[in-house]
């Protein structure tokens, strides 16, 4: 914001800052009632988690990819879309995926079109749709087996349901850090507790056989607009939902 009037946006995130002690590490019960007391916007922001690690993301056998079922959900509606033909695609839609389809779901995807979150695929669309990885890799909507969104015509239902309900997916980004949304600021506070500890359960129980030291270095929760809060990191490892 150098050479710049500082704007309104800048101007209630350093009044939320100030409201943290950047030298204290919270516990998980403070930082979700501190997020919730100063997020600077007006409209209901979501809350996030933000986990270092000390993995290699060079390492092709120290990446992390992989999904958990928050218990309350994300507080948005999650439009499915899901790769199948046959009589997966009437289950599919049964169990309520917002697009089924094939050939026609990829000519779409191919022109530019991405309008949903959370991209499913039965195992024998993968084919087809693995063309389609320049495009959706990078906004981490592409099926894959390890995020449990490549699955048999069996599983659809329960994939798709799961979907709906707030399954997230993580991943290891370039720095070594993972980011994962929790609910929104108008959740409870148990809520918000309850879905972080899924959360980081599912964090640990991914972690590489061949990780070495210190396997997360430091845990910080914010809001889509406010500033970090840090973790006291004991704590949060030790939460159970």
């Amino acid at each position: 914001m150098s050479g710049t009037a500082p704007s309104k946006k800048g101007k209630k995130w350093q009044e939320a800052a100030a409201k943290v002690d950047a030298t204290k590490l919270y516990t998980p019960t403070e930082a979700i009632a501190l997020a919730k007391e100063i997020h600077p916007a007006k409209f209901d922001e979501t809350v996030e988690l933000h986990i270092k690690t000390g993995l290699d993301p060079r390492h092709a056998e120290q990446q992390i990819r992989g999904s958990t079922v928050l218990p309350h959900g994300l507080g948005k509606v999650m439009r499915v879309l899901v790769f199948t033909e046959g009589e997966p695609a009437s289950v599919a839609r049964a169990a309520g995926a917002d697009f089924v389809g094939s050939d026609d779901l990829i000519k779409q995807i191919e022109g530019g079109w991405t309008d949903f979150d959370v991209a499913i695929a039965t195992r024998e669309m993968m084919g087809k749709v693995g063309r389609l990885g320049r495009i959706l890799g990078p906004r981490g909507l592409m099926p894959n087996p390890r995020s449990g969104t490549v699955v048999a015509g069996e599983d659809i239902a329960r994939t798709v349901e799961e979907a709906k309900q707030g399954r997230v997916e993580f991943r290891l980004d370039r720095l070594a850090n993972i980011h994962v949304p929790l609910g929104k600021v108008s959740f409870d506070d148990d809520q918000l507790r309850e879905n972080m500890a899924t959360f980081i359960e599912a964090v640990n129980a991914a972690k590489p056989r061949e990780a070495k030291g210190q396997y997360i270095r430091s845990v910080t929760l914010t809001t889509t607009m406010g500033p970090g809060i840090h973790l006291d990191l004991q704590q949060a490892l030790g939460m159970k939902h």
